[in-house]
């Protein structure tokens, strides 16, 4: 349908208004003597409400133009009438919602149209198919948050702070996260090579990911039973919409067994629903202290209390890391002002609560409305929650994947290449003599002993299938927990 120049304006001013005042109204905070009662109000990707998905037209009727749209009208009426090609009305409209909140400089706001709505609202609710990795724009570059726990992305590697450069050899400068994603996403069973530059690194490595289902179960506990304690373990690997009703029937069971105290672990989680992290919080916030407090911008702060009435009578630590974000952090800085440990490294650094506004067409803005606080009114954003007790990881899981086509490294050679895969060797059990990239004897015996423990030809130089096998013994290692150094000093610091 052609639409009349005014008309599509006013479609535009429109569905931000109504929009907007839909959604607002769908999240009404309260003042804070209703806050105990109120565990569903705001949301950091909301639903999408169904009473404020009307055609805008058929709603409200705008006589006139306002006149800070003119220049909207005038730019739309020029390049329908001159361009060179023919350009569809819905394009230049999603153009001009795109362009406006581009410049607001916030990663968090984004506009998507009804595909993207769709696979949104697949990862909140059930399943979806793609590589499983939460990313995010950082200083204009793709950037991944956190693998999902058993994706394709976890499996192969990929690690927060992760910058994607290429999506089988298209850049993505340029590109906004809505559009990078769709490039990254595709179907099970597909293959997708991305071009990968990690931190402290400065070659970018290639890697290859089979796209699969990515289901979103979240919550996986245990009860690990050392030195005459039952200690149980929740990890959380994401916020959904069921994710607080597991953890709820995890943290019984636990207690029904006799669990002596409890780590929860939101490493790698780059959060979700607000109202999960809410409900979780209530589990373990006394009601004389918020558990969280939503800042509109205005400035004016609604705490939110639970109904608890004392903290757990046993130890509690929660575990973090660079790849915890967004309700992760919520948890974890309300954990640490209440008087409990909080173990890793510092978070990821997200403070501010988005909304996804319905446009009545299946498409949504998601727009950041406020700011959370902890508890005690601190602001988190771009600076993250610092850990208690700062424990790193073993230097081995940051090293780098290597691309060998036909290169061969091999003795006296030197080279960060040689340096990375030394670090690999020491990390897996075959210690190379050294770390620095120099391939001395001890490399080259390390190499020869890994080649004949994997039945591959033993000359002592590393080739691609040497590479590629140490590369896969190293993440399964990384995967099974073995030498997991932040979990073994949480479950020290528990009972301390």
């Amino acid at each position: 349908m052609k639409l009349k120049m005014p008309q599509i304006v006013l479609i535009l001013i429109g569905a931000l208004v109504l929009g907007f005042v839909g959604a607002y109204a769908g999240v009404q905070l309260g003042d804070s003597e209703e806050q105990e009662n109120s565990n569903e109000n705001t949301e950091e990707i909301a639903n999408q409400d169904e009473n404020h998905t009307e055609d805008v037209t058929e709603n409200e009727q705008v006589d006139e133009i306002p006149d800070y749209m003119t220049k909207v009208v005038q730019a739309f009426h020029l390049i329908k009438q001159n361009y060179l090609e023919d350009v569809e009305d819905q394009q230049l409209i999603e153009g001009a919602i795109q362009g406006m909140l581009t410049t607001l400089g916030d990663p968090y706001s984004s506009y998507m149209d009804v595909e993207v709505m769709e696979q949104f609202n697949e990862q909140i609710e059930s399943s979806f198919e793609g590589i499983g990795a939460e990313v995010s724009m950082m200083n204009g570059a793709v950037t991944i948050v956190a693998p999902i726990k058993d994706s394709p992305a976890e499996k192969e590697g990929l690690r927060p702070n992760d910058q994607v450069l290429e999506v089988d050899g298209e850049s993505l400068e340029g590109l906004d996260l809505n559009e990078a994603v769709a490039k990254i996403r595709g179907e099970k069973g597909s293959e997708v090579v991305l071009t990968i530059l990690r931190p402290g690194s400065s070659e970018p490595f290639e890697v290859t990911i089979v796209r699969d289902t990515i289901p979103l179960e979240t919550i996986y506990a245990e009860m690990k039973s050392e030195n005459g304690k039952n200690t149980g373990i929740i990890e959380i690997t994401n916020f959904s919409e069921t994710t607080s009703t597991d953890f709820n029937t995890e943290l019984e069971r636990l207690e029904s067994e006799g669990m002596d105290g409890l780590v929860i672990d939101v490493r790698g989680n780059p959060g979700g629903l607000l109202s999960a992290v809410e409900e979780i919080l209530m589990n373990f916030v006394p009601s004389d202290v918020p558990y969280v407090q939503i800042e509109d911008p205005n400035g004016n702060r609604s705490p939110y209390f639970s109904k608890l009435e004392e903290k757990k009578d046993y130890p509690i630590t929660v575990l973090i890391n660079e790849g915890s974000a967004s309700a992760s952090e919520i948890l974890a800085v309300a954990m640490k002002e209440i008087g409990y440990d909080v173990v890793g490294m510092t978070t990821f650094g997200k403070g501010t609560v988005q909304q996804a506004v319905p446009l009545g067409d299946g498409s949504s803005i998601k727009l950041t409305y406020y700011k959370w606080l902890s508890p005690e009114g601190n602001w988190i954003h771009e600076t993250g929650v610092e850990p208690t007790v700062e424990v790193d990881q073993p230097e081995y899981f940051y090293t780098n994947p290597i691309n060998l086509e036909d290169e061969t490294l091999t003795l006296d050679q030197s080279d960060s290449k040689i340096a990375n895969i030394q670090k690999m060797l020491d990390g897996i059990g075959y210690n190379p003599g050294r770390l620095d990239g120099y391939f001395n004897q001890e490399t080259m015996d390390a190499v020869k002993a890994f080649q004949q423990d994997h039945d591959i030809s033993v000359t002592g130089e590393i080739d691609k299938q040497t590479v590629g096998l140490i590369e896969a013994t190293l993440i399964e290692r990384i995967r099974s927990g073995e030498d997991d150094q932040q979990l073994e000093r949480a479950l020290e610091v528990l009972y301390e």
